[in-house]
């Protein structure tokens, strides 16, 4: 089928990569978000899908406005048989689905109707969830809610950070979306309303849910790190400084700490929950790069009592 691939991050990459090499799909265009600010010098730089689409030589669409009419007729144009998206970044208008004959196939990183929204991996891990997977899904109007063509699961491993996870869906999805995509060239699949029950959401997280509530119980602390690692990630207050964490450890052995309350010892650095105290790994304080935790701490100097809010 002559393809359009619509994406933007580095987790499309290995799904824009497998299309590419499939012997059975054209990719004639990828649709990407325009290029943006990046680095510590904020200089507009080509998304991650676009460097790999203009490595391979495949024409780049960056449009600002993928809903005008200018750009459903430059799309038209093309005559795509069917568009592939992976973390595109952009709601689509039902004049732009009509497009392709069969239709926009998204790839999301959930079992839907579990986790529709911007951030699914981030959601199933903070809510304890035991097993995810990847989903193929016609494309409606409406948020992740159309017919199903295909599922894979993982397991969620007990230390996996959002980032971990991801790249193992961004793997496993990539096989399901091109096995998806030859179903439908070969006319052999149709697609699979969602239930009616089971819906919850995942809306993007933003810098302020990623702040660390040290007064709920470990475990949740420990997941809700873990959920925003590596982006946004999570960070806390310590004094007047706005520190950045990474994973932390949960420590049922250690004696109990006030929620916040930061302990430093030889064997390392603990801070108080809702329950038992967790163990600090890696830390940044602003300005600094990523350190070990007790080696910031020898730094830091901290008084007895600190908090961390």
């Amino acid at each position: 089928m002559r393809i359009v691939f619509a994406g933007t991050p580095e987790p499309a990459l290995p799904s824009l990569r497998r299309l590419i090499d499939s012997p059975r799909h054209d990719v004639i265009a990828v649709l990407t978000r325009p290029d943006a600010a990046a680095g510590r010098r904020g200089k507009p730089a080509p998304s991650p899908v676009a460097v790999l689409a203009i490595d391979a030589g495949i024409p780049v669409l960056r449009p600002a406005r993928p809903n005008s009419p200018e750009f459903i007729a430059e799309l038209a144009d093309l005559g795509p048989e069917c568009c592939a998206v992976v973390a595109y970044g952009a709601l689509l208008s039902e004049a732009l689905l009509a497009v392709p004959a069969h239709g926009w196939i998204n790839l999301h990183f959930s079992l839907l109707p579990a986790w529709r929204g911007a951030a699914p991996v981030q959601a199933a891990i903070a809510a304890g969830d035991s097993v995810t997977g990847a989903t193929t899904f016609l494309i409606e109007p409406s948020l992740d809610s159309g017919p199903v063509y295909g599922v894979v699961t993982e397991t969620i491993r007990p230390t996996d950070t959002a980032g971990d996870l991801l790249g193992r869906l961004a793997d496993t999805g990539a096989g399901l979306l091109e096995t998806t995509l030859d179903g439908i060239a070969d006319g052999a699949l149709t697609p699979v309303p969602q239930p009616a029950d089971g819906v919850s959401l995942a809306p993007k997280i933003t810098v302020e849910a990623a702040r660390v509530r040290w007064e709920l119980p470990a475990h949740v602390v420990d997941r809700r790190i873990r959920a925003v690692t590596p982006n946004p990630g999570a960070w806390t207050m310590i004094g007047d400084a706005r520190v950045k964490l990474g994973p932390v450890t949960v420590d049922e052995a250690a004696d109990p700490l006030g929620p916040g309350l930061i302990r430093v010892e030889r064997s390392g650095v603990r801070v108080g929950t809702g329950s038992a105290p967790v163990l600090l790994g890696q830390l940044q304080p602003p300005g600094k790069k990523p350190m070990n935790a007790a080696d910031w701490a020898r730094g830091a100097r901290l008084a007895d009592g600190v908090q961390a809010s």
